[in-house]
């Protein structure tokens, strides 16, 4: 692999912290790359099982990066990093954990006897198409052993990227079931540009909607995450529907903001600092845990459902694969419940 503009290559870092037999850490003086710092490892597996499987549309997961350079300040899977002894705020934007073996471990995972090639969902905990996949591009030998086994999968991406990896996507459709979603909370540029600095704009994203109907890929929009007193005026959730509609989304299926532990303290320093005067709104309305609750949930999503009926779309497509950002397992977070499954529907 040739690395241009290479900084630093350490291998001194602690491998037990990776739980990996090796770790290599380099920086690269690129503008796209500038304050980032991978830690390259030797993963000894791949395929995850989903802990809590029985309460989500999906068992079996593959992550092959930790840590996300789209720096989204709700981001849920935040809390994960605090498990390598690494920051949940900024370490969790600049310290990209990369499994760099990801492709060739899968292929061997789904050729052992004991797998029984079931679904597998992408990009449910951090984004596989964030913008260390350009460098490190292990989607395509990933996409690649899935198609040779014919093994069904999901992809969950805010991520640009994957248009790069559309030919074998169309390959994957045409010899097992597949589900692709774009997620796109809201279309207002000035929120986006605040809460989701790291990202592609939700008009680019839309765009991969566009991009992938056009060429036979059915897409979904997961409509997440639903900001409360900032994303969520009916006008708003009008413009976002109907923004998803003319991109040819198959289905929307909206989220509300849920902030667990290690996302919550994040999110609430940056509503300090951008939105100090919604502070007591947001300690009233997440009294009850991460969540919020089922009475203002019901609402947004009836709201978002009668706008994709409006528009002609959805809520969800009927007998496609559900798929939802995945919940880290955390024993010793608040115990309080996520909402029913059926509110979560995205594929």
């Amino acid at each position: 692999m040739r690395w241009d503009n290479l900084t630093r290559d350490d291998t001194s870092a602690t491998p037990a912290l990776f739980a990996a037999d090796a770790v290599t850490t380099r920086t690269f003086d690129t503008p796209e790359f500038r304050g980032i710092t991978f830690h390259e490892i030797r993963a000894r597996s791949i395929i995850n099982r989903v802990p809590g499987a029985s309460r989500m549309p999906f068992e079996w997961t593959v992550n092959p990066y930790r840590g996300c350079a789209h720096a989204c300040v709700y981001c849920f899977a935040r809390k994960t990093h605090s498990y390598l002894d690494l920051d949940t705020g900024i370490g969790f934007d600049s310290q990209i954990v990369v499994k760099i073996n990801a492709p060739e471990l899968l292929r061997r995972e789904l050729a052992s006897r004991r797998w029984a090639g079931d679904h597998i969902a992408m990009g449910t905990n951090v984004d596989c198409y964030q913008r260390a996949e350009g460098r490190y591009q292990l989607m395509p030998g990933i996409l690649t052993a899935l198609v040779e086994r014919a093994n069904p999968f999901s992809i969950l991406t805010k991520g640009t990227l994957i248009l790069r990896d559309l030919e074998l996507l169309r390959r994957a459709s045409r010899v097992t079931d597949i589900g692709v979603s774009v997620s796109v909370g809201f279309t207002d540029g000035e929120l986006w540009r605040t809460v989701e600095p790291g990202t592609p704009s939700p008009e680019r994203r839309l765009d991969v909607v566009r991009t992938l109907s056009s060429h036979g890929i059915p897409c979904g929009v997961l409509m997440a995450p639903v900001i409360p007193f900032l994303g969520d005026s009916p006008e708003q959730l009008r413009a976002t529907v109907r923004a998803i509609a003319q991109a040819g989304a198959t289905s929307v299926t909206p989220l509300v903001l849920h902030l667990r532990p290690g996302a919550r303290e994040w999110f609430t320093t940056w509503l300090t600092h951008h939105h100090p005067r919604l502070l007591r709104r947001y300690d009233a309305l997440y009294e009850g845990g991460s969540y919020a609750p089922k009475w203002y949930q019901r609402r947004i999503t009836g709201m978002v459902h009668d706008f994709a009926a409006e528009y002609g779309i959805g809520p969800y497509a009927a007998g496609t694969h559900r798929n939802v950002p995945e919940e880290p397992a955390e024993p010793d977070a608040r115990a309080d419940s996520p909402p029913a499954p059926a509110q979560l529907s995205l594929l």
